[in-house]
């Protein structure tokens, strides 16, 4: 049995999320992995990812792991794969691990970004990739809360309701607040993330921009745990799996 490592990029706009669901409710990303892996193959494997992105998220650097008695070279893997994928899908790299590596429970740091076009007027080209919003945000004051979120934090403020997690400690590595031109993006990295975490931040930064909330918000949220003293959920289409890091532990590394 060998074990491959993936590293892939999508867009998810017209996914139900990247996990199978039990209930058909839409093609998925995992779904559309599977499928083309058992065309390939003729194999039923299970291809288990770093991050459950949600409906309509995308990803730039989603990580995930197959395990298969195929005799496809790891290099070839992309190549195969991309041939029967559909183009919103597109596998950049795979490489032969041993069986230790897990994408999920490996992962010692994800990042993202979200990106927000900031306009009077939508932009065709970026609609589907980033939320449109049409009135001045004041970038300075989004920089300011955003530091708060640095340094391990209870963050169930900033969890959706109904979350079935117990534990809401999570450390963040940095979240740095950007502007070019019309396109402004939030970048978070961290060494995990609670559901709709990402676009609970976004939202509430986002209202700190229009006045809405002051420069301390979200650290008032975190100090109180109420996800009512929290901001809007980001819409998902803004949001991208940047990267996901692993540790030279045993089992992230080609097999000896």
């Amino acid at each position: 049995m060998r074990h491959i490592k993936l590293t892939l990029a999508y867009d998810g706009t017209d996914y139900h999320g990247w996990q199978v669901q039990a209930r058909d409710r839409g093609p998925t990303v995992q779904g559309m992995l599977e499928e083309a892996w058992h065309r390939l193959t003729g194999e039923r494997v299970r291809v288990t990812g770093a991050g459950r992105t949600d409906a309509g998220v995308h990803a730039l650097g989603q990580v995930a792991h197959l395990a298969t008695n195929s005799r496809i070279p790891a290099d070839r893997v992309p190549h195969a794969l991309n041939s029967v994928l559909p183009p919103d899908i597109v596998v950049g790299e795979a490489v032969e691990v041993d069986a230790g590596f897990h994408a999920r429970f490996g992962a010692t740091g994800k990042t993202y970004t979200y990106r927000i076009w900031n306009h009077p007027f939508p932009d065709p080209f970026t609609r589907r990739y980033a939320w449109h919003i049409p009135y001045p945000l004041d970038l300075t004051a989004m920089q300011q809360a955003a530091g708060a979120l640095v340094g391990t934090h209870d963050f169930r403020a900033l969890c959706a309701t109904g979350s079935p997690v117990r534990n809401y400690v999570r450390t963040v590595f940095a979240c740095a607040v950007a502007q070019q031109e019309q396109l402004l993006s939030i970048t978070i990295s961290g060494n995990g993330f609670l559901y709709n975490m990402v676009r609970i931040i976004v939202g509430t930064l986002v209202e700190v921009g229009r006045g809405k909330l002051n420069e301390g918000a979200l650290a008032a949220a975190i100090r109180s745990g109420r996800r009512e003293d929290a901001g809007p959920t980001a819409p998902p289409h803004g949001l991208f799996l940047v990267r996901v890091d692993y540790s030279n532990q045993p089992g992230n590394h080609p097999p000896s």
